[in-house]
């Protein structure tokens, strides 16, 4: 979970800079947002969890 919330963090920060530097729009953050919350509710999301676990254990294991 705490890998979730790190990402999620991370994530919401670069949209942020996008929005910032006017390279993303405000609407097209939305449709990125909302594209995200529909792709967890998906069958993909398993995988996807597991493909970012992976590389998350790979990065500590490289960091540790």
């Amino acid at each position: 979970m705490a890998f979730s919330v790190s990402a999620l963090v991370l994530f919401g920060v670069i949209v942020f800079i996008f929005i910032r530097n006017k390279q993303l729009k405000g609407g097209h953050a939305i449709v990125a947002a909302l594209f995200g919350f529909m792709l967890s509710q998906s069958t993909m999301a398993g995988p996807i969890q597991q493909f970012l676990n992976s590389i998350s254990k790979a990065i500590s294991g490289i960091a540790g």
